[in-house]
C-alpha cells in the first residue's frame, strides 16, 4: 500500500465537520478509508478525583493528548495499525479499553483543534476548515447536549458563553488561516462535499 493520504477537519463545536467527515467516509468502501476522532485522544485523568475531573475545559489543548495522537497517526502513515484511546465522558476519562484501527489508503482525522498543532498540521495532506455562524452551532450544540447528555437549557448556555466561546475564539477560529480549504455551512454543503471526493478520488487514481 502507499503512503496513506491524511485529511484533517476542523471547526468549532456545532460547525458541522463531523458530518462533513461521514460525508466523506461514506463515499468510499470501509476498507479504503479511515476515521480517528481528535475527541478519542483527551489525556487520561485517572490521577485526578472525579471533583477534579469534571473541572476538565474539553476545549482547551492542553486536554487533548496531542503525543499520543502524533505517535499514532505517524504509524498509521507507515501502514501500521494501532490502538485508539476510548474516552468516557461520563466518567470524565479514558477507559482501559482500546479499539484496533488499521491502516488505509485514507485517513481522515476531525475534531475541534486538529490544525492548532503544529506536529498534526505537517503531517495533513489535505487541511479543511469547516466555517458555521456562530448562533447555528450553539442552537446545535444545545440540541446535542440536551438530548443526548441530559444537559439543561441553562447549562449549555452558561458552559457555551463561560468556556466554548473563549476558548473557539483564542484556539480553533485562529486555525482557519492553516486550512488549504474552507468550507461554510458545514454538512449542508453538498458542492464542498461532492468536490472534496472528487478531489481525493483523483489522488488516489494518480
Amino acid at each position: 500500500m502507499n503512503k496513506p493520504i491524511l485529511i484533517g477537519i476542523t471547526g468549532g463545536t456545532g460547525s458541522g465537520k463531523s458530518t462533513i467527515a461521514k460525508e466523506i467516509y461514506n463515499n468510499f468502501s470501509e476498507n479504503r478509508i479511515g476515521m480517528i476522532e481528535q475527541d478519542s485522544y483527551y489525556k487520561d485523568q485517572s490521577h485526578l478525583s472525579m471533583e477534579e475531573r469534571v473541572k476538565t475545559n474539553y476545549d482547551h489543548p492542553k486536554a487533548f493528548d496531542n503525543d499520543l495522537l502524533v505517535e499514532h497517526l505517524r504509524q498509521l502513515l507507515e501502514c501500521k495499525s494501532i490502538n485508539k484511546p476510548i474516552y468516557d465522558f461520563s466518567n470524565h476519562n479514558r477507559k482501559s479499553e482500546t479499539i484496533r484501527v488499521d491502516s488505509k489508503e485514507i485517513i481522515i482525522i476531525e475534531g475541534i483543534l486538529v490544525l492548532e498543532d503544529e506536529r498534526i498540521r505537517d503531517l495533513l495532506d489535505i487541511k479543511i476548515y469547516v466555517d458555521t455562524d456562530a448562533d447555528v452551532r450553539i442552537i446545535r450544540r444545545m440540541v446535542r447536549d440536551i438530548k443526548e447528555r441530559g444537559r439543561t437549557v441553562e447549562s449549555v448556555i452558561d458552559q457555551y458563553l463561560s468556556v466554548v466561546k473563549p476558548m473557539h475564539l483564542q484556539f480553533t477560529e485562529p486555525t482557519k488561516r492553516y486550512a488549504d480549504i474552507i468550507i461554510p455551512e458545514g454538512g449542508q454543503n453538498k458542492v464542498a462535499i461532492d468536490i472534496m471526493v472528487s478531489k481525493i478520488t483523483q489522488i488516489l487514481q494518480n
